[in-house]
């Protein structure tokens, strides 16, 4: 569990840093006369790395089923820190004109195609070594060190915005975090290739049942399967990136607080959601998938609304009471998605059929949410406007899950056989009731 878990931070740390520097980022990279518009473009080049993430979900979820989970998520880890490093040493428009953001460009491109694979590659180590009766609290596991990575990432930026002035920050300063990526780097490499792979894949092998081309045994039902991973990915990825990534953003350029005490209310409010997870892992445990994270799903699209016009008051207070509310349902919905990903699907198609769902809904819905958000605000001119996207997609998305997913809790992993009858295959959804 440990070494996963530290992978998976590391993994999170790198991708998150660009988040907590759009702003400066967006200014170096994308000179403009309006700042919203240098801040939109950044965030717009956050969401392009997302466009990469279902081909490294296809990909690295291939050579996971085929070669073992090990080899992908140590490709997944060294993908991550070199592109990271190179941020870090890129020039600024200034210095090399269009040149630096196309580089940028790629770069985040290479980050996400990382990314694509590490979600549901760790999920699937972690729950694969778990115990049955246990799986929703070892999931809890892999959200809550999401979210570490992310804090811990907010830490440092933290950091240097405290003992840097802000010219310095602009100057230099925002490389510094990015050059951390090259030691985490080599102790991710380290960590995870000292892992075995999970007792799961050792049986597909001793039973030589390990596919050569995962995607095309998933069939008909493996797209139905997608289908669900998409609907709880949509809903439990958009509040993620949220608390991870916008919140800091907004603090600052909506409700006009100072980048310091913004980016210690982020923080406060992800340490709040990785408490949480534990909780609503054994939520799961003891009252099922499907109830748990319906329940999740329903209250985000509840309380963001009430969360966000608390965020935009100003008072620490209160932006922290909306920022816990908003945690705990998130915390609901997307600890259940990691179990999901792993009990729809079969061991012989796992990491490559929750891969695509996961890192579509990432694509189209979770990865553009920031951009989303920031563009919401600034077009309305209200604090609480970006809280509109998020009641959209949660009832959306909790309304399909509600109508076909079924209940995992007990699922064969190395079968995928679930309590329920099945999943519905695409094209079968009308009689899907079976699965209920």
């Amino acid at each position: 569990m440990g070494a996963a878990a530290a992978g998976n931070i590391l993994e999170w740390f790198d991708f998150a840093l660009y988040g907590f520097f759009a702003v400066t980022i967006g200014q170096l990279f994308f000179p403009s006369s309006s700042p919203t518009a240098s801040l939109l473009a950044a965030l717009a080049v956050f969401g392009v790395a997302f466009v990469m993430r279902p081909l490294g979900g296809i990909v690295l979820g291939r050579l996971a089923d085929r070669a073992g989970r090990r080899p992908a998520l140590t490709l997944s880890v060294l993908l991550m820190g070199v592109s990271t490093t190179l941020i870090a040493c890129l020039p600024s428009h200034a210095s090399i004109g269009v040149a630096a953001p196309l580089l940028l460009v790629a770069l985040r491109c290479v980050q996400g195609f990382s990314a694509g694979g590490e979600y549901a590659g760790a999920t699937t180590y972690l729950l694969e070594n778990a115990p049955s009766h246990r799986r929703g609290l070892w999931s809890s596991v892999i959200s809550a060190t999401s979210a570490i990575g992310v804090l811990l990432a907010g830490i440092v930026a933290l950091a240097a915005t405290a003992w840097l002035t802000e010219e310095q920050v602009t100057a230099w300063g925002w490389r510094l975090p990015f050059l951390l990526a090259a030691p985490l780097a080599v102790v991710g490499l380290y960590i995870r290739y000292r892992l075995e792979d999970t007792p799961v894949y050792q049986e597909l092998e001793r039973r030589d049942e390990v596919p050569q081309e995962p995607l095309r045994s998933l069939g008909r039902s493996g797209v139905g399967r997608i289908g669900l991973v998409f609907a709880a990915t949509a809903v439990a990825g958009l509040g993620f990136y949220y608390l991870a990534t916008y919140v800091v953003t907004h603090l600052t350029t909506v409700v006009g607080l100072d980048r310091t005490e913004a980016l210690l209310l982020a923080v406060a409010g992800l340490a709040i959601y990785s408490l949480v997870c534990p909780l609503a892992g054994m939520s799961g445990d003891r009252w099922g998938r499907r109830p748990t994270i319906i329940v999740g799903g329903l209250g985000l699209a509840v309380v963001a609304v009430p969360s966000f016009l608390l965020i935009g008051s100003g008072v620490p207070g209160l932006i922290l009471l909306g920022l816990t509310v908003f945690a705990v349902f998130e915390a609901l919905a997307n600890v259940m998605l990691g179990l999901l990903l792993v009990e729809l699907f079969p061991a012989r198609t796992r990491v490559s059929g929750s891969a695509i769902g996961f890192n579509l809904a990432q694509a189209a819905v979770g990865g553009p949410g920031p951009l989303v958000a920031a563009a919401l605000a600034a077009g309305l001119g209200l604090a609480v406007a970006p809280a509109f996207y998020v009641v959209a997609v949660a009832l959306l998305a909790t309304a399909a899950l509600v109508r076909y997913l079924p209940e995992t809790r007990g699922t064969d992993l190395v079968t995928g056989a679930t309590p329920a009858a099945r999943v519905p295959a695409a094209g079968d959804l009308a009689t899907a009731e079976e699965t209920r």
